[in-house]
Order: structure tokens, then C-alpha cells, then sequence
């Protein structure tokens, strides 16, 4: 199957302003929307991606050769996930949440009241082009705001498709998308925007806060790192080996959550090594051209990212690392096999840059200390995987580390529970989504107090603290 890349059309920098500019309008009325009126938007939303399935398949494949099992659990799934559980609480989130008053403002009622934020962008990236756009989108509909999409250009066939949908399904000055390179993602960035949404790289995550700086516009940055994956001589092998291959070579690796990097138990090694082995070939295949003309494996998105990953694994292998399986590259084909690496020196590029490939190296240990230790000397990852029946181990991970989120004996999966928040930590991000999380990150929580009578009042109300306080009141600070 083979398809030729829609052109890019990108929109000049005045067509950008105008529709911004129509937004903003709307971005007011949509103040007073009712939970009803953005429900229907969601299902909307959720029934036009459902209604092109086959579509997503096509346009996956063309762009990356995506298998059409990954579109529905990576892609499709997560969406209407997010959409579902939007529609069955938004009344819910869209309450007014009581809070009860303190002893110094005794006699008044108070409540929080979540606003739209007004008007948003949101940038996403090309490995899940569906979902981490379609995503976000949910929850900036559910919290009542106007959006303008920048989806990514190295993705075509994808976000030619989104932009169908989008312009299909809502007016413009509600939700419009602009696709283009890097002078349309600028246009859009030089915009006074009141919230912006990105999901990328912590490099562009630093251009897009340092733009967001300009208008003082808050954000929501969903980044990556090297996510480290954990598992001590107490794991059960069979699993932790099917999980962490099916959790690494998902997306061939280009997944900002995958295992970056392996540590394990000295004593467990081998036996997890050969599992590993023999699942990859069950899977893929033994050989190169089997493993290339899988079903079941994308490619890598383009020339200069196979490039790049072929770049850390010769500088791996010329460090001294050991290819254990794998290690086939196709530049022509922009496939890169699932690689199994061990031995890698700690200064090797591929234990200092994010990979995001299908390259996973391999690291033992003897102490946990250690692994903590070297864990903690790293930037703050996105995740972060525990593989142990151990339960003081678990806890001491958990409590040692900071990541994102985490999984214990399992990889991948809190992505997809929808009630859990999803984000980052310093260098891996900033903010959270996923349901009442992602509907918080594109509302502003406004504190609403009504007074009747507040002791407070007697604070102020001559001018001067009344003389009969005078005396009193320092021994009352520890009480209001």
C-alpha cells in the first residue's frame, strides 16, 4: 500500500490572525455554554473519528507504516476513551465545589468555579498523531474553550486527515487547525493565546514556554526523557520480558513513555535476556527481511530520524556494546529492527539522548541503591517501570524517584487510564491531562466568596483594629 503525501498548504500569517481574531468572540459566549451544548461537541468529535476508522488505517500506514492493531489501542482507543469519560462527568466537573469556611471568614459561603480558559493551542506531535491531538482536544472542548490546532508535518497522510475532520465537523471559529512546518507553528506562537497545549520534545518544550513568557500564557507541556525500567531477581521473568517488549517495540519505539533503558538483576539477567529473545523472534521474525516486512512493526516516521538512530547504535557498538538481537537498519526503507543492546558504556549517546527507536540497551545491577542512585543523577523522567514481587522494593522505588508516573509490573498502561493524571515532572514536563485533569489544565479554578457577616470585619472595620482586639489579637493568630 502506498500513497502520495498530500501537499502541505500552509496558511498565511494574516489568515492565522483572522481566524484567531473571530475567536475571540466566540471564546466569550462560550463562557455561558451549558454541559449539554459541549457534550454534543464531543460526541460529535468522538462519532466523526469512530466513522473514519479505516481511514486512520490507511493514512497510519502511509505515513509510517503504522499496523492497523496499533491505530485502534494507540490511536482510536485512547481517544474515545477520553471522550466517553468527558461526556459521562463534565456536569459533574462543571459544579461549583463548595468550600467551607474558615474561623476568620465565619458568615460567608465560598465555592470554586471552573472558567474556560478563553483562547487555546494546542501542538502535537507526529509518533501518535490521532490521539495526542484528538486528546487534548476532548478536554479543551469539555472546559469550554476555542481552539486552534497546529498538528505536525512529518505525519501528512494523518494530519491531512485530522484537518478534514476538524473543518467537517466545526465552525472555525471554534475549533480551526492550520497545517504547515516550523514558520506556521511561529505565526501561531507570536499569538496571545491563553493556554497552550504542546506534546514534544523538552528542546521545543522550551521554545514554546519561553513564546507562552511573551503573553504570559499558561501551559501544559507534555515532553519525554529516558524513561528507566527496573527489574530485581523477585520479578516474575516470563511476564516482565513480554511486557517490557511489547511496551519498547510498540510504535518501533517512538513513544515518548516507552522503557528507554533497561536495569537488570545480575542474577535474573540471562534468563530475562533469552525471554526476550525468543519473544522478538516469535513476533518479527528471525531475520532482517522478516522483521522488515512484519505486519506487526512500524517504521520509523522519516530518513533523518532512521538516520539518527543508526547514529547512537554505531556509536554504541564502536563504544564496545554487544548486539544481542536485532541491529538491522534499512535507510531506504527507514526501518530499523528491534535491537537488544548490552554492555553500553554510560557515556555512550544512547545513554545520554532520549531514543525514541527501537533500540532498548540493557544494564545489570546487584544493588538497588545503585540503580536509584544513577536514576536520580538523570533529568526527571516520564515514567518509570518497577518489575518486583518485592514489596519493600517497590515502595523504596517509589518513594526514591521521581518520575511523571509510574507502573509497577507493567509498562505503558496508566497512559490509558483515563482517571489518572498524565504529565510530567520538571525536564519531562509540565501540568497534567487525561479526564478531570486534562478538563482542570484548560480551566481556571475561580474563587467565588459571598459574605454575610465575617468576623473579619471587626479587623477593619473603623480604620483600626477595634481597642478591645488591640490586646488580643496576637494570641489569636494561632486560632484564625
Amino acid at each position: 500500500m502506498s500513497l502520495t503525501p498530500p501537499a502541505l498548504h500552509a496558511a498565511p500569517a494574516a489568515r492565522i490572525q483572522e481566524v484567531f481574531a473571530l475567536q475571540a468572540t466566540t471564546a466569550l459566549k462560550l463562557r455561558s455554554s451549558t454541559a449539554a451544548q459541549r457534550i454534543d461537541k464531543i460526541r460529535r468529535l468522538r462519532d466523526a473519528v469512530l466513522a473514519h476508522t479505516n481511514d486512520w488505517y490507511t493514512a497510519a500506514y502511509a505515513d509510517f507504516k503504522k499496523p492497523p492493531g496499533e491505530v485502534d489501542m494507540a490511536e482510536i482507543l485512547p481517544v474515545c476513551t477520553e471522550a466517553n469519560d468527558a461526556m459521562s462527568h463534565l456536569a459533574q466537573w462543571m459544579k461549583p465545589q463548595r468550600v467551607w469556611s474558615t474561623m476568620l471568614t465565619a458568615g460567608t459561603k465560598s465555592h470554586v468555579q471552573s472558567m474556560p480558559r478563553g483562547r487555546c493551542l494546542i501542538i502535537s506531535p507526529w509518533n501518535y498523531p490521532l490521539n495526542l491531538t484528538f486528546g487534548p482536544l476532548v478536554s479543551a472542548i469539555a472546559a469550554g474553550n476555542t481552539v486552534i490546532i497546529k498538528p505536525s508535518e512529518m505525519t501528512p497522510h494523518l494530519s491531512a486527515l485530522m484537518t478534514q475532520i476538524i473543518r467537517q465537523t466545526f465552525p472555525e471559529d471554534e475549533i480551526a487547525i492550520f497545517e504547515g512546518e516550523a514558520d506556521v507553528a511561529k505565526a501561531l506562537l507570536d499569538l496571545p493565546f491563553n493556554h497552550i497545549f504542546f506534546t514534544g520534545s523538552p528542546a521545543i518544550g522550551k521554545v514554546v514556554m519561553a513564546a507562552a513568557a511573551q503573553h504570559l500564557a499558561s501551559v501544559t507541556l507534555e515532553l519525554g526523557g529516558k524513561s528507566p525500567t527496573i527489574i530485581d531477581a523477585s520479578a516474575d521473568i516470563a511476564m516482565a520480558a513480554q511486557n517490557v517488549m511489547w511496551a519498547k517495540f510498540a510504535n518501533a519505539g517512538q513513544t515518548c513513555i516507552a522503557p528507554d533503558y533497561v536495569y537488570v538483576h545480575e542474577s535474573v539477567k540471562a534468563e530475562w535476556l533469552a525471554a526476550c529473545c525468543a519473544i522478538l523472534q516469535k513476533a518479527y521474525g528471525d531475520t532482517l527481511g522478516e522483521q522488515q516486512s512484519s505486519p506487526h512493526l512500524a517504521h520509523i516516521v522519516n530518513p533523518r530520524h532512521t538516520a539518527r538512530l543508526k547514529a547512537l547504535l554505531d556509536d554504541a557498538t564502536g563504544r564496545g556494546a554487544t548486539i544481542l538481537t536485532g541491529g538491522g537498519v534499512v535507510p531506504e526503507d527507514s526501518f530499523v529492527a528491534p535491537t537488544l543492546l548490552d554492555g553500553v558504556p554510560i557515556n555512550a549517546r544512547i545513554m545520554q539522548e532520549e531514543i525514541f527507536g527501537p533500540l532498548l540497551p540493557v544494564l545489570s545491577f546487584t544493588q538497588i541503591e545503585q540503580v536509584i542512585a544513577s536514576i536520580n543523577a538523570a533529568p526527571n523522567p516520564l515514567a518509570l517501570y518497577v518489575y518486583s514481587r518485592n514489596e519493600a522494593t517497590i515502595a523504596r522505588v517509589l518513594q526514591e524517584t521521581a518520575s511523571g508516573g509510574a507502573c509497577v509490573n507493567h509498562a505503558l498502561l496508566h497512559f490509558l487510564h483515563a482517571r489518572l493524571p498524565f504529565g510530567g515532572l520538571n525536564n519531562s514536563g509540565i501540568g497534567n491531562a487525561h479526564g478531570h485533569y486534562g478538563f482542570k489544565a484548560f480551566s481556571h479554578e475561580k474563587a467565588v466568596l459571598r459574605s454575610r457577616f465575617s468576623m473579619a470585619t471587626l479587623l477593619f472595620s473603623a480604620g483600626q483594629i477595634p481597642g478591645y482586639l488591640r490586646g488580643t489579637l496576637k494570641s489569636a493568630f494561632k486560632w484564625l
